[in-house]
């Protein structure tokens, strides 16, 4: 009986370290493990990919770390590293509600539905869903696109928004999905898809970054707008909030301006290209009051 009643109190005691670890906020966890995981992208130029060297480089990810500066300071973590855990369209949400990320910098859309699962901190950019087509196509509106075959990346709220539209429309699309953006766009190109719904400054850097970019043209045509920002773990508000503190400080000092225009009004590497997509209205109105809404009537 003795022995029964100290199996007992080991299984408690181990459920009880368990659950403990699993309450632990992220910041007792960076701390004591000596790392925080940023969750990069392979190609969601210029917010969060690789350069020639397969460094991780973009404009999320450089408000991320200079975010992750801030916090060090703060929370007395000078020697606080950084690695990095690749994620895809895809497993991004479950890899970060499951705290195998702690904190994902790319070209996240923060939506009501979304935040479901996890957190988002204070919006750093905002664009617009629309598509990417050849000028040969003349696919100006959404009925140009009626029982054309369109594709859109695996996981993103652009698949998910334009499937609403095909069945609400009655449009007839075949809509298929791709693993990366790449691969969505370069099945435009050989022709296998008319056209690739996402967000327009990805779509701009595809379109930038390929051998004839006056071959495609973007929709005038947006079908929403899309929030992005830094995705963490729900329920950790102290993390939250450290993040949010840190982003804030980075629009309140006007050091935003300077990031903003490293990657979108400058050549950007690896190519060199130069985007020159001058900061929007929307983005302006968030920097000055900043906001992790996942409404996009906050945006409009």
């Amino acid at each position: 009986m003795l022995r029964h009643s100290k199996a007992i109190v080991a299984a408690l005691a181990c459920a009880l370290v368990t659950t403990g670890a699993l309450a632990e906020g992220t910041l007792e966890k960076i701390k004591s493990q000596g790392y925080i995981t940023l969750a990069n992208r392979d190609a969601s130029i210029p917010f969060s990919y690789y350069d020639a060297n397969q460094k991780p480089i973009g404009y999320s990810l450089e408000i991320c770390l200079k975010a992750i500066d801030m916090i060090k300071k703060k929370y007395n973590m000078p020697n606080l590293q950084v690695r990095y855990q690749l994620v895809t369209s895809a497993n991004r949400i479950p890899l970060i509600a499951n705290g195998t990320a702690d904190l994902e910098c790319g070209s996240t859309t923060n939506n009501l539905e979304r935040e479901q699962q996890v957190a988002f901190g204070y919006t750093y950019f905002v664009t617009g869903n629309r598509w990417v087509s050849k000028k040969s196509a003349h696919l100006k509106t959404l009925q140009d696109l009626k029982g054309k075959t369109i594709v859109s990346t695996a996981g993103t709220s652009n698949l998910k928004e334009i499937t609403e539209i095909n069945n609400k429309e009655n449009l007839g699309m075949n809509i298929i999905s791709a693993n990366g953006h790449p691969e969505a766009f370069q099945m435009v190109e050989t022709g296998r898809a008319a056209a690739f719904v996402m967000d327009d400054i990805l779509l701009y850097s595809l379109q930038a970054s390929s051998r004839n970019p006056k071959e495609f043209e973007i929709s005038n045509v947006s079908l929403s707008l899309q929030p992005y920002g830094p995705m963490m773990r729900k329920g950790d508000d102290e993390f939250k909030k450290a993040v949010d503190d840190a982003i804030g400080q980075i629009f309140k000092s006007g050091e935003i301006n300077k990031i903003y225009n490293k990657w979108f009004e400058k050549p950007i590497p690896p190519k060199n290209i130069d985007l020159k997509v001058p900061m929007s209205a929307e983005l302006k109105k968030i920097i000055a009051n900043p906001t992790d809404s996942g409404d996009p009537k906050a945006y409009e």
